[in-house]
């Protein structure tokens, strides 16, 4: 009988004090868990295992996420649920405005599975989703975190043409990481989508995780490139490995380091940067508008 060697198993990298967050709890958080729950809605804070969740809810606010719970992509650092997606609900956009409504949200921010199987990438809920929240809470303003459109420039005037104020689109990591991190994307296509969405005359913002294995330099690089591709507000936070099948954080970056990104950015000629251990794309964003 042959001794077969034994594996040990990658112990995943314990948490400094540092990312302690904020336990979900109180009348307001438990209100909106029932309003999202009530109109059958998907939520990227509970999808994507969002650490800020229990802070947000708690003040009223949450990140709605259309075009069903199911993506297209295959993004290694993701929670959310990958694969064959149902067909859309086309009654998600009112569903979506009247728990908005409800909940008397001043900044609404509106995210989206990929829908790469979808001729139009999933525009025209998108469209009429916006157009139904400013129907009826015509005083809120509206942020959309929108996906790659695979250089779909006619779904992407779709998608942002409907009135909402900001308009983000996450480049995630730096663009030596990209196969790694974003396999399905490419790095200077996204920089294209938000070259365009600032043509079109929108606020424009991205962010990006760090603690994946990038250099201060290459950060300072991804930088550049937004800013020369017409990015106003950057958010950048610690990537966090919401499963083991995920992939390892390399490092727990130290919020002096974050600190630091924030002065860089804002030399570099950011508008806003929002930079922390447990930023993330809509954390603080009606701060952005």
């Amino acid at each position: 009988m042959i001794d077969l060697p034994v594996v040990k198993k990658e112990e995943r990298r314990r948490k400094p004090d540092w990312l302690r967050v904020k336990l979900p709890m109180g009348d307001t958080y438990r209100n909106v868990r029932s309003i999202v729950d009530e109109y059958k809605l998907h939520t990227i804070c509970q999808s994507g295992h969002c650490p800020n969740m229990g802070e947000c809810w708690g003040a009223g606010t949450a990140t709605f996420m259309i075009l069903g719970n199911t993506c297209t992509r295959s993004c290694s650092f993701c929670a959310v649920k990958t694969g064959r997606p149902n067909e859309y609900d086309e009654d998600e956009p009112r569903r979506v405005a009247e728990a908005i409504e409800l909940m008397k949200v001043k900044h609404a921010v509106i995210t989206s599975v990929n829908r790469d199987e979808l001729k139009d990438r999933g525009a025209a809920i998108w469209h009429e989703t916006v157009r139904e929240v400013k129907m009826r809470s015509p005083d809120t303003t509206i942020e959309t975190l929108i996906p790659d459109v695979r250089g779909n420039w006619d779904a992407l005037e779709t998608m942002i043409s409907a009135g909402q104020e900001v308009v983000s689109h996450n480049m995630e990591t730096v663009k030596s990481l990209y196969r790694k991190v974003r396999p399905q994307a490419k790095y200077q296509r996204s920089l294209e989508q938000i070259q365009r969405t600032k043509d079109y005359g929108k606020r424009t913002k991205s962010g990006i995780m760090v603690g994946l294995g990038e250099t201060d330099e290459e950060v300072f690089q991804i930088m550049d490139d937004l800013v020369a591709h017409g990015c106003d507000v950057l958010t950048i936070g610690q990537y966090l490995q919401p499963t083991k099948l995920h992939l390892n954080v390399e490092k727990f970056v130290h919020p002096d380091t974050f600190a630091m990104y924030k002065e860089v950015g804002l030399n570099k000629g950011f508008n806003y940067v929002e930079s922390g251990p447990l930023v993330r794309s809509s954390y603080h964003a009606e701060k952005h508008v």
